[in-house]
């Protein structure tokens, strides 16, 4: 294979400066200003969730495109996108604060090799956060809506 994975993805914001706190908080990302800015015609910002892995983020005068959120699979050609936890640890802490601001329900899907938590980001965008199941059986893949038996309903 010659690729190892994503190197950003672009997301457009209504509010640069509340989505830096959402993935600041929620992910313990970090930003960094690249060009433009709040008073201009466009802000661009890229904030760093892992290695070598970012979000390129703009935020465009009179575009109000991050405010059409239509349902799974009638979103366009870029759905939603996934990052994947540092540790099952790290996967359990960031569901804690995707729960506690109100971004996510307690549901964990059990795809059987992966676990899966879906959220939204503040501008409604459908993301989710994945980590290696460390109760997977080789072979076994489970469908969308198997909730985890190490996530039971609270």
């Amino acid at each position: 294979m010659l690729t190892d994975g994503f190197n950003h993805v672009a997301l457009l914001t209504k509010d640069m400066e509340r989505l830096h706190r959402f993935y600041e908080q929620v992910f313990d990302a970090t930003h960094q200003h690249v060009q433009g800015g709040p008073v201009g015609p466009f802000w661009m910002t890229v904030i760093d969730v892992g290695p070598g892995r970012e979000l390129n983020v703009f935020q465009i005068a009179d575009n109000a495109e991050s405010d059409r959120q239509v349902p799974m699979f009638g979103r366009g050609r870029i759905d939603h996108l996934a990052l994947q936890a540092a540790s099952f640890e790290a996967f359990q802490e960031i569901r804690t604060r995707l729960i506690a601001c109100g971004a996510a329900d307690d549901f964990v899907t059990d795809f059987g090799q992966a676990l899966s938590l879906f959220f939204r980001d503040p501008d409604g965008l459908e993301c989710e956060v994945c980590v290696a199941n460390p109760e997977a059986r080789p072979g076994v893949f489970n469908p969308p809506g198997t909730r985890s038996a190490l996530f039971p309903a609270s």
